[in-house]
């Protein structure tokens, strides 16, 4: 089996409601997304012979969906008040309104289900929200 890896970061405001400690505040992170996939055999086709797949068609979609989060506040449905969605967007913040919490196993799993529905035969997703701490999500 071969592996292929690349990676994408983005940088994004979060909270967890109903959490309780630091993490039920609005804080930030610098995400670093890690996406694997996987092949039993090299393509052959002129273009991409020899490899498992072009880099440059994993990193182009990839950067595209972590783009949808960089720089915004991310919250899930449900947890924030229909006048401070309309506050902060009448202030001119950009957010972002997801059907998960917003935690690294929640964003792997998000990453592992857009990476495969664009045709990708993904391995694993790791998801770090700090260098140190890593959510994986592999089937």
């Amino acid at each position: 089996m071969y592996y292929v890896r690349t990676e994408a970061e983005f940088d994004s405001t979060h909270f967890l409601k109903d959490y309780v400690g630091k993490c039920g505040n609005i804080h930030g992170h610098r995400w670093r997304v890690v996406i694997e996939v996987k092949s039993e055999k090299l393509k052959e086709d002129k273009q991409c012979k020899g490899m498992v797949i072009d880099f440059a068609d994993l990193k182009e979609v990839l950067n595209k969906l972590c783009d949808e989060f960089d720089h915004v506040f991310i919250y899930e449905t449900g947890s924030l008040k229909d006048t401070t969605i309309k506050a902060l967007q009448d202030e001119g913040f950009i957010i972002k309104e997801v059907a998960f919490r917003a935690t690294a196993e929640c964003f792997a799993k998000h990453f592992y289900d857009e990476m495969t529905k664009a045709g990708f035969d993904i391995n694993r997703v790791e998801v770090y929200e700090t260098p140190n701490n890593c959510a994986i999500y592999e089937q």
